[in-house]
């Protein structure tokens, strides 16, 4: 049984263009497939994925940061997703690299060890996600060093 539900509208507009309504209070957005299906007049399913995936990790690190009243901000995401075909020829997404920066250096946060070995578990997409779908996460301070 789920704790809770999310429930989300998709109305076709044209071809393969759809309004995905994310109910009262949140603004609908258009998503496309890219040329020669459709339009490109919005994201496509697999860069919805990849957005979902890196918002997620996104708030999963600055929530853990906060839990110890650092301030980490901005923090930038970038994701990029591996598309192939899998055995049977079909195109799938083979795996999801997320890089998030922080937005100052390691040494301006406390107990910033701790936050990398446990935030990616409280992030509810990618952990889903990573079932099915390699997601290999990355962190970087502000100066560009590698934290994890």
């Amino acid at each position: 049984m789920s704790e809770s539900q999310v429930r989300i509208s998709l109305r076709q507009q044209q071809d393969y263009r759809f309004e995905i309504d994310f109910g009262a209070g949140v603004p609908a957005l258009v998503g496309d497939e890219q040329p020669p299906l459709g339009g490109g007049s919005g994201p496509n399913p697999v860069q919805l994925l990849a957005a979902a995936v890196g918002n997620c990790l996104s708030d999963s690190l600055l929530f853990a940061l906060r839990k110890f009243k650092q301030a980490p901000e901005p923090i930038s995401t970038e994701v990029t997703a591996d598309i192939g075909r899998n055995a049977e020829g079909r195109l799938r997404v083979l795996g999801l690299e997320v890089r998030l920066q922080l937005g100052v250096p390691a040494d301006a946060l406390l107990h910033l060890d701790r936050v990398l070995d446990q935030f990616e578990n409280f992030c509810t997409v990618a952990s889903s996600v990573s079932q099915a779908i390699p997601v290999r996460v990355a962190v970087f301070d502000a100066t560009g060093r590698q934290l994890k």
